[in-house]
């Protein structure tokens, strides 16, 4: 089983950037495939990004937003730049151990305000 922990979240400008960083703990990230989330207050959770053998994004944030991941410190990340008022969610990032898109671990998530 891994424990993930999100942070970097945080309140900036629209038109600013953040990282959010996950980290994991209990099992190394390469056994997993790995996703951002998001949740905004009122509406249904909804994928942002993922990174296994590909990448892929939801187009709302296609040439904004990058995934990495760094195995050697077990994180996963999410760049976020040119960040706009409807971006302003709770961001969860999520494990998946049969790279198949069943997402079996999550983390507490970390807010993100992004001001007008």
């Amino acid at each position: 089983q891994v424990q993930l922990v999100e942070s970097g979240g945080g309140l900036v400008q629209a038109g600013g950037s953040l990282r959010l960083s996950c980290t994991a703990s209990g099992r190394t990230l390469r056994s997993y495939a790995m996703a951002w989330f998001r949740q905004a207050p009122g509406k249904e959770r909804e994928f942002v990004a993922r990174n296994s053998i590909t990448t892929n994004y939801t187009e709302s944030v296609k040439g904004r937003f990058t995934i990495s991941r760094d195995n050697a410190k077990n994180t996963v990340y999410l760049q976020m730049n040119s960040l706009k008022p409807e971006d302003t969610a709770v961001y969860y990032c999520a494990a998946d151990p049969s790279w198949r898109g069943h997402y079996a671990y999550w983390g507490q998530g970390t807010q993100v305000t992004v001001s007008s």
